[in-house]
């Protein structure tokens, strides 16, 4: 039998052929692939918020989205851009500052009424919302609650089963920010509860799951030791939270091929289920996903690639 040569193919695009040509002209300072770019993509606001996201980490360490602006400064899409890039760059100072060390709160402001502005220039918009609730995280003491509600629900109005949005509010209700793991779970299983039959937000409590993972790891970091997170995978509740996210969400998707926005969540399913020790699930989401992975969340419990190849080997799961 000829052996499965597995490699992961870790494409920071997820498969968005049309993301990878725009992200391409950024390299060489090119700004109007990505104005045609969010053109074609429209009000798909799941595919826009996508592709957003990963311009904007891209525009972070170059000047591009400043030449669009200049050349078009009434262009919304520009805005909405310069707001996520804003986003994106206040997060790599915090990063590079450290865990726990605030960054210059000016960057935060500056992020914040970027996200502000492209609101105004784009109303019907859910993405600065995303970036607003996003950036609102690095704020020491966070945001006034009834301003994070009001931005919310301005976010909700918009796109009520935005993964994203809803991803970045779970952000900062963890720990690792401004809540507590009782208050992100319970974010998570009541959106989860709610979601329509088929919508990802399930997935939500696998987030939730790594979350309360790093924040462990972070912690024996900070005393020097080692943690034990025991059956922190493979409880009960673990298994149980597989088992309705893959009934509320994947069993009840439409038939198909993996789409480039759902990518990186079913990784996220398919690393809770290996490691909750459910290889029914494992080994069809694992048969879904082919090739195709995104490196979160594989690389918090080790090397990405070598579990990829691992869980498939025990499986035997097949290229």
């Amino acid at each position: 039998m000829a052996r499965d040569r597995f490699t992961p193919d870790f494409d920071p695009d997820c498969g968005d052929a049309p993301l990878t040509s725009a992200r391409q002209d950024i390299v060489i300072g090119r700004w109007q692939g990505l104005r045609d770019l969010l053109w074609i993509t429209g009000d798909d606001w799941t595919l826009r918020g996508h592709r957003v996201r990963l311009l904007a980490q891209a525009c972070a360490s170059s000047s591009t989205v400043e030449s669009w602006l200049a050349a078009e400064p009434d262009s919304a899409d520009a805005q909405v851009l310069r707001a996520a890039t804003e986003t994106a760059r206040a997060f790599h100072l915090a990063i590079t500052a450290g865990r726990g060390v605030p960054i210059d709160r000016d960057r935060i402001d500056t992020a914040v009424l970027a996200c502000l502005h492209a609101t105004d220039a784009r109303p019907q918009d859910p993405t600065p919302w995303v970036s607003l609730i996003s950036v609102a995280r690095l704020y020491p003491m966070g945001v006034r609650r009834r301003e994070l509600a009001r931005w919310w629900d301005e976010l909700h109005r918009r796109d009520p089963y935005s993964v994203e949005g809803h991803l970045q509010v779970l952000h900062y209700y963890s720990a690792r920010w401004h809540g507590t793991h009782g208050l992100m779970y319970d974010f998570a299983r009541d959106t989860a509860g709610v979601a329509p039959p088929g919508c990802p937000l399930p997935v939500l409590v696998q987030y939730a799951r790594v979350e309360e993972y790093r924040y462990a790891l972070d912690g024996a970091r900070g005393r020097r030791g080692s943690v034990s997170l025991g059956q922190h995978w493979d409880h009960d509740g673990a298994v149980n939270d597989v088992r309705r996210t893959w009934e509320r969400w994947v069993r009840a998707r439409p038939a198909g091929g993996v789409a480039p926005t759902e990518l990186r969540d079913l990784n996220y399913l398919a690393h809770a289920a290996c490691l909750a020790g459910t290889p029914d699930l494992a080994t069809a989401l694992l048969r879904m996903l082919g090739r195709r992975a995104t490196r979160t969340p594989w690389s918090f419990t080790g090397d990405a690639a070598q579990q990829l190849t691992k869980w498939r080997g025990e499986l035997g799961v097949r290229a």
